[in-house]
């Protein structure tokens, strides 16, 4: 090491030597900072140098000016003063007081004692006089003097800051001192530490500490950028289509962080060099880059939980990213820490800085300007600390989450979407349970121990598995439950007592070990499935009555969380369109003779005459019609058991079948008839007929096939049930006319051909693009509507099993007692064959797709509808909405009698069981489901791509 170069001192014409010359007698030197580069991820940081005053010049200049303070003879004269036998120019002294110190030098010498020190005649004089260097004092408080110590020592005690102790403050801000020499007793000469108070040393030890903390935290945040997150640009230990996204939620927002305490850094050094070793007010420094760095502190302590679980993930499955940590280690710098040392920097650098300032208030007098900003800066650094928490705990909360969706390991062919990827997702609680299993012959019952996770939208019954590599695979015993099926029964039921082996090891090291068995007290409660409530109840089991109850309040909250939640963003609005006019009969006379039985509502239609929304309804009584917005219907058609009505606006024609057979009416005619401005015998008269005069139709539907409106029906024989198409057509105004009678001018709908026969229990009709699906109970039968004598001979059957793979045997097996309902398009190639217990996705061949698998309801529907991106499935109880594409379950309806009555286009009514509040008797609600739509814009899963690739769910 070379040696340190000498000042070069410029001596004033006239000036004497010292009698003693050394160079210990110089106070202070110039130094020239090179500011830091703001550029955080390009170039390092660079720590303040000193350069030479003039160019060329290896040494530094240091000139000593002329002193600017007063002269008073009640002080000790030091030896650079003027007036003594030496005279030199010197910069300024490196000692400087706060004004609070100032203020407290002039009070009487009394206030003094009460610092915990004798007043000197060096301070009364001060007392009395002007301050010192740029107009500041020695605080009577940084002194611990005696009468007895003579002028001439205190003199040399306070000179005796040298080049060598300024020097090694240079070393200490630029990271070159030793260890071990790092602390501010070892850069104060010892002469001056026999003069300060012992409080002002404490305090003055504890700013050299946070300045040293912020140096070195500064410092390990530029060796993450230099050392990780540069090298790991540069190589191939992760994806290139990941990188970004990984650096970005690993480090987060720790590039902004560093800004922040770089400048902060610069500043507390200045300071300290113009100051040292008496710095005096630095806390506004804190305090203001505090205020700053508030927002930046709270994104990243709140990610970190995640950032720390992004690295533990891709240090677990990738040894590329372990070869490159190893070499990270290998720089000196980093000094055997890993990485999640330092990404834990920044949420630990709080606490202690917070830490470090509760010291220096302790130690700073209370008169002390630095005393009212200490105190706030206090309050917000606690307050910040205590509003993270919960932020912190919701991070780790969603790690649980994620590590727990990982882990998950479902039954084979089974598709479950349980919405994992929304954002909102969480982890409510978790934590073991128990369930017995009794054995056929119900003598003797076995314990599981299960792992059950309740999460903000299904609660999971789950068998933990250690597999040979030590992971943990969590395997779902029973179909995840929805909390809006979720019901609790009973949390008080007495313990119960559980026999195991005991595992006490000085138990287990006794004789006839095996034979030892202790017993344990169990708390039972008991869950169930709002549609199963038999064959999916749920008994289970707490090691305690504290965690039962924790059980009982975390479902209890979840549930009520869940329905809010859900309730505040339905997808479909139930809009109730008539409650309490359609009457059913409970076999009271009275009410019979009241007249007021309509009967269960069947079905219902909707369409619009002259610009106003008009509902019509079938009953068993006949067909009622409203306006829409009213609930006073009028009965325009006397019909008994109305099955089916369908409005055909476009041809002024509505379809009726009843137990009449098929027939045709005029709409506008029953329109008008129903809001009182003709008369029902006009509707009459509009009257035609569709189907054979006595045909026994058991099924019929109006649907739109390549741009035409068919109507299907299907009449039933002794031997086979047989299928009838005709296309409805427009005929002219002379034959539309109401009045007409029902034989004159031309008919409204002509056959395509001759019939086909469908199986005897087919018992709906869908729609495609060119052809229709009949529902029967071994599948769907395609037919071409335009010729269906032709399609019926080779009718295609769908789902197609032909061909013999194991998830197709096993789909084929789940779907040989389930009863179709209905086949919806999902894309141009792929179909979605709905029924009553589960679902499956078929190609346009009719050959199921997606490696075979298969969507489970929750409940048993009888009937579907499909409206826009989502399938509708009906129960007596329940109306569940899902995604058409992936068969998530995103809204549930609740409800007793539930029945589709109506579903087109234009409209969505559903019948179900009303509330009795007159006292009338049972009544039917209709309802109509009206979409809603979205005021917020969809949030996307994540901001940054390719960050869910990693989780492998």
């Amino acid at each position: 090491m070379s040696p340190r170069p000498h000042p070069h001192i410029a001596i004033p014409p006239g000036a004497a030597p010292p009698s003693q010359p050394s160079p210990r007698h110089i106070e202070d030197i110039n130094f020239v900072v090179t500011p830091a580069d703001d550029t955080l991820w390009n170039e390092q940081y660079r720590h303040s140098t000193y350069t030479p005053s003039s160019p060329g010049s290896s040494r530094p200049h240091i000139a000593f000016p002329e002193p600017e303070i007063p002269r008073y003879s009640g002080r000790p004269a030091s030896i650079h003063e003027a007036g003594s036998s030496r005279s030199y120019e010197y910069a300024e002294s490196p000692v400087y007081m706060s004004p609070t110190a100032r203020t407290a030098s002039l009070r009487p010498s009394a206030s003094y004692q009460n610092l915990g020190h004798r007043t000197s005649r060096s301070e009364s004089t001060l007392s009395a006089r002007p301050s010192m260097h740029r107009g500041e004092s020695r605080p009577p408080s940084f002194m611990e003097s005696s009468p007895e110590l003579a002028s001439t020592e205190l003199s040399n005690q306070l000179s005796s800051l040298t080049l060598d102790y300024n020097e090694d403050l240079r070393r200490f801000q630029a990271g070159e001192l030793d260890e071990n020499d790092e602390e501010w007793h070892r850069l104060v000469p010892k002469g001056a530490l026999e003069v300060f108070d012992k409080h002002e040393i404490q305090r003055q030890s504890v700013i050299f500490e946070i300045i040293k903390s912020e140096r070195d935290y500064v410092s390990d945040l530029e060796l993450v950028r230099d050392v990780f997150i540069d090298s790991l640009v540069n190589t191939l230990s992760i994806p290139q289509q990941r990188i970004r996204g990984y650096i970005s939620e690993v480090f987060y927002n720790l590039d902004e962080i560093l800004a922040y305490h770089k400048r902060m850094l610069e500043r507390l050094f200045e300071l300290q060099r113009d100051q040292h070793p008496l710095i005096t007010n630095f806390a506004s420094i804190v305090l203001d880059t505090s205020l700053a760095f508030r927002t930046a502190y709270e994104e990243y302590i709140k990610h970190y939980p995640l950032s720390e679980a992004y690295h533990r993930k891709e240090l677990k499955r990738n040894s590329k990213y372990q070869y490159f940590l190893s070499q990270c280690g290998q720089d000196p710098r980093v000094r055997k820490r890993d990485l999640i040392t330092f990404l834990s920097r920044p949420v630990t650098r709080l606490p202690r800085l917070l830490l470090l300032l509760n010291t220096v208030q302790k130690h700073t007098p209370p008169d002390h300007t630095d005393q009212e900003t200490l105190t706030l800066l206090i309050s917000l650094l606690s307050d910040f600390i205590k509003s993270t928490q919960p932020g912190i705990v919701a991070a780790e909360s969603k790690v649980k989450f994620w590590e727990l969706c990982e882990s998950l390991s479902y039954q084979k062919g089974e598709i479950i979407d349980l919405d994992l990827y929304d954002e909102s997702r969480t982890l409510v609680y978790s934590g073991p349970l128990a369930r017995r299993y009794t054995s056929r012959t119900e003598v003797t019952y076995t314990w599981v121990d299960l792992h059950v996770a309740l999460l903000d939208n299904y609660l999971l019954l789950l068998k933990p598995e250690t597999r040979s590599n030590g992971n943990i695979r969590h395997n779902v015993i029973s179909r995840p439950i929805p909390l809006e099926y979720l019901r609790l029964a009973a949390f008080d039921a007495l313990p119960e007592s559980r026999r195991e082996k005991a595992t006490s090891t000085i138990e287990q090291a006794r004789l006839f070990d095996s034979f030892r068995v202790r017993h344990r007290q169990m708390y039972p409660f008991t869950l169930f499935h709002a549609s199963a409530t038999l064959t999916r109840r749920y008994t289970l089991y707490a090691s305690s009555e504290s965690e039962r109850e924790r059980w009982r309040k975390a479902m209890v909250e979840g549930v009520a969380l869940r329905t809010a939640r859900q309730d505040a963003n339905m997808w479909y609005v139930p809009d109730t369109v008539s409650e309490g006019f359609f009457r059913i009969s409970n076999g009271l006379a009275s009410q019979i003779s009241s007249g007021r039985i309509t009967g269960k509502v069947r079905t219902a239609t909707a369409f619009i005459v002259e610009g106003r929304p008009v509902v019509a309804v079938g009953c068993s009584s006949g067909i009622y019609l409203t306006a829409k917005g009213r609930s006073d219907f009028k009965r325009v058609l006397k019909k008994a058991n109305v099955n089916y009505i369908e409005a055909l606006p476009g041809l002024n024609k509505i379809v009726v079948h009843s137990d009449d057979g098929l027939e045709a009416y005029s709409l506008d005619a029953m329109a008008l008839v129903g809001l009182g401005t003709a008369r029902p015998q006009d509707l009459d008269a509009s009257r035609e007929r569709v189907s054979e005069q006595n045909a026994a139709i058991v099924l019929a539907r109006v649907v739109k096939v390549g741009g035409r409106t068919i109507v299907l029906y299907a009449t039933k024989s002794f031997m086979q049930v047989t299928l009838h198409a005709l296309e409805a057509v427009a005929t002219s105004e002379s034959n539309t006319n109401p009045r007409r009678s029902i034989g004159s001018g031309s008919p409204s709908f002509r056959s395509f051909g001759e019939p086909t026969w469908i199986p005897k229990d087919s018992h709906d009709i869908v729609a495609l693009h060119k052809t229709i699906g009949v529902c029967a109970e071994r599948g769907i039968h395609v037919f071409d509507p335009t010729n269906l004598s032709a399609s019926g001979a080779n009718a295609t059957v769908i789902p197609n099993f032909s061909e013999p793979t194991e998830p197709m045997l096993l789909l084929k097996q789940r779907s040989a007692s389930a009863k179709p309902l209905g086949l919806v398009k999902v894309a141009s190639n792929e179909l979605l064959v709905v029924f009553d217990e589960l679902g499956c996705y078929i190609d346009r061949h009719g050959i199921p797709c997606r490696a075979s698998g298969y969507l489970r309801w929750e409940t048993k529907a009888t009937s579907c509808a499909h409206r826009g991106e989502h399938v509708f499935l009906f129960s007596p109880e329940f109306i569940e909405i899902r995604s058409l594409a992936t068969g998530k379950l995103v809204q549930v309806i609740e409800g007793s009698d539930i029945r589709l009555v109506h579903s087109s286009e234009r409209a969505m009514f559903v019948a179900m069981r009303g509330d009795d509040k007159a006292g009338g008797g049972p009544s039917d609600k209709l309802v109509e489901l009206v979409e809603t739509t979205d005021l917020t814009a969809q949030q996307q899963t994540s901001s940054v791509p390719g960050v869910w690739d990693e989780w492998d769910m």
